[in-house]
């Protein structure tokens, strides 16, 4: 899986629209766009602030399998 594939179905899973979470974030909308269609990427500040909007992990957030501890 694409990351913006990842960032479009946990927007959608988490009931936010576009503008919502540019608005949130501070940021146009346009940004979202972007990452959802794979164009740019966010940096880690909004990174970390996607996953607290969506209330998931960062490994979550980026469709990665959590490292196992041993």
């Amino acid at each position: 899986m694409q990351f913006g594939e990842n960032f479009r179905k946990l927007r959608r899973q988490s009931g936010f629209s576009q503008k919502q979470v540019a608005d949130a974030l501070g940021i146009r909308q346009s940004n979202i766009s972007d990452w959802e269609n794979d164009v740019s990427r966010p940096d880690y500040e909004k990174l970390i602030a996607l996953s607290e909007l969506y209330e998931v992990s960062l490994y979550e957030l980026l469709g990665l399998d959590a490292p196992k501890v041993f």
